[in-house]
């Protein structure tokens, strides 16, 4: 492949998926210099691997399959480092912007699941990012690795997990 078509390729992929990237991207990290520095990695890794690009996956997957490894080792660097995962901050579009009482309760909320998907084990934290960022079960088993019906079980199961214990921070709250 040509440094140009290369080149064509990642700005096809940064159109196409580029937000993808950054959702991700808050999945594996809280801190937000820390979510620059891993899409920056992100990007990197996803130029680099164009020139393997051979098109026997969609473009989409392809990115997603890079993302997650440059996330997963993302994790496993912090793992090692700190030996625990750090809980994800409530995230919010704008901090400063004066939200009603819907919108600061839906913030919470939304910071609740994100906390309760960053205590998953990598492997399921990768799946569900994925699942949510609307991959099926046979993109994301290409992705990781796994078959897609051992996929299918781990969605389900992590899904009723997550359900399970957002329901019960649901009823501490009230």
């Amino acid at each position: 492949m040509s440094p140009y078509d290369q080149d064509q390729l990642y700005i096809q992929a940064q159109a196409e998926h580029g937000e993808s990237m950054r959702r991700l991207v808050r999945g594996y990290e809280s801190d937000a210099d820390q979510q620059r520095d891993l899409l920056q990695e992100m990007h990197i890794e996803l130029w680099r691997s164009l020139k393997r690009f051979d098109h026997r996956c969609s473009l989409r997957t392809w990115v997603y399959r890079v993302a997650n490894n440059v996330g997963a080792d993302h994790l496993t660097k912090r793992r090692k480092a700190a030996e625990r995962f750090v809980e994800l901050e409530a995230l919010s579009a704008d901090p400063t912007a004066q939200a009603g009482e819907a919108q600061e309760r839906r913030r919470e909320e939304l910071a609740e699941l994100q906390a309760l998907i960053h205590r998953l084990a990598p492997l399921d934290r990768q799946i569900i990012l994925l699942y949510l960022e609307g991959a099926t079960a046979e993109e994301i088993a290409d992705i990781t690795g796994l078959t897609p019906g051992n996929t299918a079980t781990k969605i389900h199961r992590i899904k009723k997990l997550l359900n399970r214990n957002f329901a019960g921070a649901a009823n501490e709250r009230q």
